[in-house]
This record gives structure tokens, C-alpha cells and sequence, in this order.
């Protein structure tokens, strides 16, 4: 799905080759600073390489528009952005954004549901805990039904026992709709767990 040859950003990453397989879910881990949130934003052509080519389904991303590619390959930041308004609202700006046709309610409360949160749509966003606002931005991504799933540490803010069921979810998620999920997590039993494939990063180099 995604192929990196020769890739290099600024002192931050050399990337030789890397194959990044469809409908699987791959980890990305590696300690503070290595480079791995670069890594996935490159992915998303949040910033280009300085050099070397990647490619996605076989086009290079150079070919493809970037709102195009982000209607399809969806990047969620370790801290995503939570707007003003209730959580139907923050749930449903993704949809508008990308023009995609607005959920139900019922279908709101089903991501709720599948990203363990239990609160009313017209609860105000900006009172939640963190792990909450991460959780209403990870079921915003959801909503959107992209291709690829691109997680910058979704369970960073949570509780050990939450982030099991959080990424259990996920991946079941992932498997049941042919989706492939892409995530960066600083915990190796998570990556261990739960991934097809595990990819290191030291000092902006693939650890094979």
C-alpha cells in the first residue's frame, strides 16, 4: 500500500525501503524523537521528503492531491483538535469537512459505543477529561470511513485497561471493513498484542 524508497526529511529521517501492507495494522515504535510522527505525517503529505519517493497504491504521492489523499488516508494527531460545541458537533466536523454525507444520531452513539465513551451528543467537548477529547477525535476519524487510519498515540491519555479495550476495538474495527490501521504507540506490549507488523525506528532509520 505504501512504498518508501530513498526517503530523507531534513536530519530527522533516512528511510532506505519500506513496504507498509494493506488491510494490516502496523505499529510504528521507537523511542522520543526518532522519528516516528514525522513518519506518519509523511504518509498523510502533511510535509514532503526531501528526497526519495513514496508511494501509495502504486502512484506517487507527488501525483495525488493532498485533500484528495486526506479524504482517504485520515491522520489523527497525539493531541487532536477538539472545537467549540457539543460532541455531535465535534463528531460531525469531519464529515463536513471532507463533504461526506452527515450521521445519524444513532450512528454517532454506535461510534461512541465502539470507542468506549459513554456521553450524550449534547454534552459540551471542551468539558471532557483528555482521554475523552482523544476518544470523540479517534470517533470523528472513524466517521469518515477512510481507507487508512493513520494514529499518532491514540491511548496516550488513557488508563492501561482502557487503552486495551480502546485498541481492541480498533483492530477488530480495522479487520471487519478491510481497513488498514497505521499507529504509532509508545507501548511495545500494545504493539506486540495487537500488530500484523511491527516497525523501529532509531535515530530516523528502519530497524529491521
Amino acid at each position: 500500500m505504501f512504498l518508501l524508497k530513498e526517503v530523507k526529511y531534513k536530519n530527522i529521517l533516512n528511510i532506505k525501503s519500506l513496504n507498509i501492507k494493506q488491510y494490516k495494522v502496523t505499529c510504528i515504535v521507537g523511542e522520543s524523537g526518532s522519528g516516528k510522527t514525522t513518519l506518519l505525517r509523511l504518509l498523510n503529505k502533511l510535509i514532503s521528503c526531501d528526497s526519495g519517493e513514496i508511494f501509495y497504491n502504486n502512484q506517487p504521492l507527488t501525483d495525488i492531491n493532498p485533500i484528495e489523499l486526506r479524504r482517504n488516508v485520515v491522520m489523527l494527531p497525539q493531541v487532536p483538535p477538539i472545537f467549540k460545541g457539543s460532541i455531535k458537533d465535534n463528531l460531525l466536523i469531519g464529515l463536513k469537512f471532507s463533504k461526506k454525507p452527515l450521521a445519524s444520531d444513532n450512528q454517532l452513539y454506535d461510534v461512541l459505543k465502539l470507542v468506549k465513551l459513554n456521553k450524550k451528543l449534547n454534552q459540551d467537548a471542551e468539558k471532557l477529561s483528555g482521554g475523552e477529547k482523544q476518544r470523540v477525535a479517534l470517533a470523528r476519524v472513524l466517521l469518515m470511513k477512510p481507507e487508512v487510519l493513520l494514529l499518532d498515540e491514540p491511548s496516550s491519555a488513557l488508563d492501561e485497561d482502557t487503552e486495551h479495550m480502546l485498541i481492541d476495538a480498533l483492530v477488530n474495527y480495522t479487520k471487519e471493513n478491510g481497513k488498514t490501521l497505521i499507529m504509532v504507540t509508545h507501548s511495545k506490549k500494545v504493539a506486540n498484542e495487537f500488530s500484523d507488523e511491527i516497525i523501529e525506528i532509531k535515530e530516523g532509520m528502519v530497524i529491521n
